[in-house]
């Protein structure tokens, strides 16, 4: 049984006249004719009662008439649906973000997206660099968000924000006066850093700023910035951190730009190629080009 012959009982039926019908699927009678009659033979019983004035459905041409409409419907919106699906208009997209990225283009970006794709499901997901990376080769995300990333085969990068580096102070540091701050000044001094494991681009760009010196000695460390900042608070040391984090306010921590104003960088990482994920992608593009 052909999906087609079925599609023409259904016009037919609508219409209950083969002229008509023949109209509407832009093809002559007769071929319609013979379609149907072989739809009959294959299913065994007359659809149609036919005669030189008329054409009417059968009781068990009702029937299946009854039966069939819907189940082609779901049809159409099944390869509509997939069709979508396959432009990136429809579906599930898992994001992976870095946390610091909450205080740069992601929210903008977001906001955009929702309004374009918005029978798109957007699955978010707070994971390190490194573990956005591993997920990416694994395919169980679409798109991270990363910061500083490791290039690795399989994994597209695209810089989509760039932000100075700021140094963070407890209250009442001894530094805390400057309005910027030399990387030799806190040669001396206990950092809190993300650990090595998990944002190693990032650990290794602030080790990057020590180069031919003492590098810094990391007395803790935490995978959120907001733990970061909540142990520079206490006092357990101090940090280097992106600039957008000082959108997060702690009164008992100042910010401070550092002489030279070295840069750290967000990438949207992609592995296996997917519309939506290429459509978010501009999304955050966008969001930083208009700040």
């Amino acid at each position: 049984m052909e999906l087609r012959h079925l599609h023409y009982f259904l016009v037919v039926a609508e219409h209950l006249h083969f002229g008509r019908a023949a109209e509407e699927l832009r093809m002559s009678q007769p071929p319609l004719t013979v379609a149907v009659k072989k739809l009959e033979q294959e299913l065994g019983v007359q659809l149609f009662d036919r005669t030189t004035r008329s054409v009417i459905l059968t009781p068990a041409g009702r029937m299946y008439l009854d039966r069939i409409k819907p189940l082609l419907a779901d049809l159409d919106k099944a390869n509509q649906e997939l069709t979508e699906a396959g432009l990136g208009l429809r579906g599930r997209l898992n994001v992976g973000f870095v946390s610091s990225a909450s205080y740069a283009t992601m929210p903008s970006a977001l906001r955009r997206f929702r309004e374009l794709r918005p029978n798109v499901e957007l699955v978010l997901h707070p994971l390190t660099t490194d573990e956005q990376i591993e997920k990416l080769l694994e395919n169980s995300l679409d798109l991270g968000i990363l910061r500083d990333p490791t290039r690795v085969p399989g994994v597209e990068l695209q810089e989509i924000h760039s932000e100075p580096l700021v140094v963070a102070l407890p209250a009442g540091h001894r530094l805390g006066a400057n309005e910027q701050i030399k990387a030799e000044d806190l040669a001396d001094e206990d950092f809190v850093l993300f650990p090595y494991k998990y944002m190693s681009g990032f650990y290794s760009l602030v080790h990057s700023l020590f180069d031919g010196r003492t590098p810094p000695r990391i007395v803790e460390r935490a995978i959120h910035q907001e733990t970061i900042l909540g142990l520079v608070a206490a006092g357990l040391g101090v940090s280097i951190l992106p600039a957008s984090v000082s959108r997060f306010q702690m009164p008992e921590v100042s910010f401070h730009p550092l002489v030279g104003e070295p840069k750290t960088r967000l990438y949207a990482g992609t592995g296996t190629p997917n519309p939506a994920a290429q459509a978010f992608q501009k999304c955050l593009l966008e969001a930083d080009r208009e700040g």
